[in-house]
């Protein structure tokens, strides 16, 4: 099986980001107050696929527009900064790993699906708590993922594949799995992955802390934070995408950081609903 340290140099092999990708992170970082639509807007116009890519996502079913979104300056004024700029990482990352989430026991669309749906739910359930923290882990949310595609390019790439893929079938629990394979978690993989890329440094923080306790004396903000993402990592990740159980198991974790939790359920299930109607299939267990 492979080793940390293989999944630390496949990283590291890794080309750095676009131009682009690299200038809109750093608009980015400097904080939502600060930062100059105009400047994203014409950033992300630069690059005719990163436009091209982040209008057809907008203009997907997942957003529910009833009319086009025809331009970037519209697409930041009706979503936001943040979430346009997730979209624009959630590509650039994509763009850069090419992977086949086979190993995973999925299709890179429905990882894709995955994805989204996490943020959404993510956006959808804070908007009511906290927008502005709504606003800030919906990108996290969107890309969070990214070290699944690391692991499943090293799978794929090896001549364990087919017992990776059995083994991970019969997991009961995906970190324990990883754990036991790896010696971590592809959220850490995603820190580390964030890290080479210079992404949001409290977007490591968060990812690096989720399944293991690596900073001491976490703030109560910070703290806040990963159970927020834990929730929804439990109600949708890739052995579950929002089925009822796994809402279930979710609106758990919100009762004990005290949290609305029939506000939760309700948004989940609508969210739920609206996934599986566009799928054409029932919704099950």
């Amino acid at each position: 099986m492979t080793s940390y340290q293989e999944l630390i140099k496949k990283i590291n092999t890794l080309p750095p980001l676009s131009n682009i990708a690299v200038t809109i992170n750093e608009i980015y970082q400097q904080g939502i107050e600060e930062m100059s639509m105009i400047k994203l807007i014409k950033a992300i116009e630069s690059d005719a696929v990163v436009t091209a890519n982040v209008l057809k996502y907008v203009n997907s079913p997942k957003y529910g527009f009833s009319k086009k979104i025809a331009s970037i300056s519209q697409a930041v004024t009706l979503l936001g900064a943040e979430i346009v700029y997730g979209l624009v990482m959630n590509y650039t990352i994509e763009s850069n790993i090419k992977a086949d989430l086979s190993a995973y026991g999925m299709t890179n669309i429905l990882f894709n699906d995955m994805c989204h749906l996490q943020s959404q739910l993510m956006l959808q359930w804070f908007a009511r708590i906290d927008l502005r923290h709504a606003n800030f882990l919906y990108p996290l949310t969107l890309i969070m993922e990214s070290g699944k595609l690391i692991v499943a390019k090293e799978a794929k790439e090896s001549s364990y594949s087919t017992v990776f893929r059995r083994k991970f079938a019969e997991a009961d629990n995906i970190e324990d799995f990883e754990i036991d394979t790896f010696g971590t978690t592809s959220y850490y993989i995603s820190a580390l992955l964030f890290k080479h890329w210079n992404l949001e440094p409290l977007y490591i923080e968060i990812l690096e802390n989720l399944d293991f306790e690596v900073t001491k004396d976490l703030s109560p903000q910070m703290q806040f934070y990963i159970d927020s993402v834990d929730v929804v990592r439990t109600a949708v990740n890739v052995k579950n995408i929002l089925t009822n159980r796994s809402i279930e198991d979710a609106a758990k974790k919100v009762k004990d950081m005290n949290l609305n939790v029939d506000h939760f359920k309700k948004v989940a299930k609508r969210v739920q609903k609206k996934y599986y109607e566009n799928k054409g299939i029932a919704v099950g267990d």
